[in-house]
């Protein structure tokens, strides 16, 4: 009876462990997985590095030491494992390199480890000369995105989306001033720009739309934006407002300099982020939803009409990140193609992200500058997986990432309960959304007869 009862115990036991991998993997995780999964590296640490052409020969010394005294040729010298960390997601593994290796050799080598070590993703990152991360991911995040309860929010600094390996990625502005996210129709471009607006209205900050779809997809955010434009007309008269106000801050950092010997360190400044509190201007955010609307001409008049709106926008995004605007640009394409500027003006955007494309092309506008594995990258996007993307950045390296759902009504909600940190922006008077506070009936619909 009793051996009946263990026998029963471990079936249930077993049952409910392949249950919870199948319905709920994040608890799996944190009741059978890590377990299993930390013991799976203790154990076959050396032989799965072996394996993985992760070794190195014995030194000459040993090697002289067992040629003279015919001993045994010393084994391969595995990398000197330092540390296990278990996360929410998976495991992070701290290696210390062995001489001549470097860090290529364990990106080269991640698809090989994720299959001896039996877990859903490896990623690979220098930590310092000399030291290696391995981020394994025990299932696979980006299936069902759920952001941690507790983020690290900050001034400027949201969170976006979840990563491959389980950590949160956040757009940074004062580090990343300016952006370009590229999307075919039905990727979930607009779910990350409803993120992003969500987030950043909850701050101090300003922002302005440029929405020449008519304004469908900004217009229902109005209350939170301090200026929006629907058409490319009032969309360059905004742009160069933006560049008027630009100006006058650097009037305003040049007027508080006042440079001369008496003058500490800390108070010398050549952006905003310097200028006493009750002086510093309010940072602005723009975004701009579909940049070919915004580019595209057909007359003459539209050409000039273009040319304006491109000019400031390039000097918006060569000047305006030490007066405090920042420029967030959506768009299916964004190459050559749409004319003159439009090259100068993606070399000033330093944050790239691709979601599901249509063509290899696409995403070379996004990242051939940065990274063709990248470019592959981009183009195995599926078409189930809405809202997942790939980052890239400046120094080559690049991540997938996919944001959690957020629909209008949740970031229409947001923006309606902070229209009270709307700042006026006297450049942007004209440009205020006029927004009706009357509740809207709907409209009578007559009865068939």
């Amino acid at each position: 009876m009793t051996k009946l009862l263990i026998v029963a115990a471990l079936a249930v036991l077993v049952g409910l462990a392949l249950l919870l991998k199948w319905r709920r993997p994040a608890w799996y995780w944190m009741t059978f997985g890590v377990m299993f999964a930390t013991l799976k590296v203790r154990f076959r640490y050396a032989s799965v590095m072996d394996a993985c052409d992760l070794t190195v020969a014995a030194s000459r010394f040993r090697l002289t030491l067992a040629r003279w005294f015919n001993w045994e040729t010393p084994r391969q010298r595995v990398p000197r494992l330092l540390w296990i960390k278990p996360t929410r997601t998976g495991l992070r593994l701290r290696i210390r390199m062995r001489p001549g290796q470097d860090a290529f050799d364990y990106s080269a080598a991640v698809d090989r480890l994720r299959h001896a070590f039996g877990v859903h993703q490896v990623t690979s990152r220098e930590i310092k000369p000399g030291t290696v991360e391995l981020a394994m991911t025990g299932y696979d995040v980006l299936k069902r995105v759920q952001m941690p309860a507790r983020v690290d929010r900050g001034e400027l600094r949201i969170p976006v989306a979840l990563r491959e390996d389980g950590s949160v990625h956040y757009r940074d502005y004062r580090q990343t001033p300016h952006s370009i996210t590229l999307g075919a129709v039905g990727s979930g471009k607009s779910v990350t720009q409803r993120q992003v607006i969500k987030e950043l209205a909850a701050q101090h900050v300003a922002l302005v739309g440029i929405d020449c779809k008519n304004g469908v997809e900004l217009a229902p955010l109005a209350r939170r934006f301090s200026g929006l434009a629907d058409n490319p007309d009032d969309a360059a008269d905004l742009l160069e407002a933006l560049v008027a106000r630009m100006e006058g801050i650097y009037q305003i950092i040049r007027r508080e300099q006042r440079v001369n010997a008496d003058t500490s360190d800390a108070e010398i400044t050549a952006d905003i982020w310097g200028l006493p509190e009750h002086l510093r201007p309010v940072p602005v955010v723009l975004t701009i939803d579909e940049i070919a609307e915004l580019a595209l001409f057909t007359t003459a008049a539209e050409k000039k009409r273009r040319e304006r709106a491109v000019v400031a926008l390039v000097r918006l995004a060569q000047l305006g990140r030490a007066a405090g605007i920042f420029v967030d640009i959506y768009g299916q394409r964004f190459g050559s193609e749409l004319g003159d500027g439009i090259t100068m003006l993606r070399a000033q955007l330093t944050g790239r992200m691709s979601h599901r494309v249509n063509d290899e092309s696409s995403s070379k506008m996004a990242f051939g500058d940065v990274s063709p594995h990248a470019v592959f990258a981009a183009t195995q996007i599926r078409n189930d997986r809405p809202g997942m993307a790939v980052v890239g950045h400046s120094s080559g390296e690049w991540t997938r990432i996919r944001s959690a759902y957020t629909s209008m009504r949740e970031a229409v909600t947001a923006c309606n309960r902070h229209a009270d940190l709307t700042p006026d922006l006297p450049e942007l008077a004209r440009f205020r959304p006029l927004v009706d506070l009357a509740p809207v009936q709907a409209p009578a619909v007559a009865k068939a007869a």
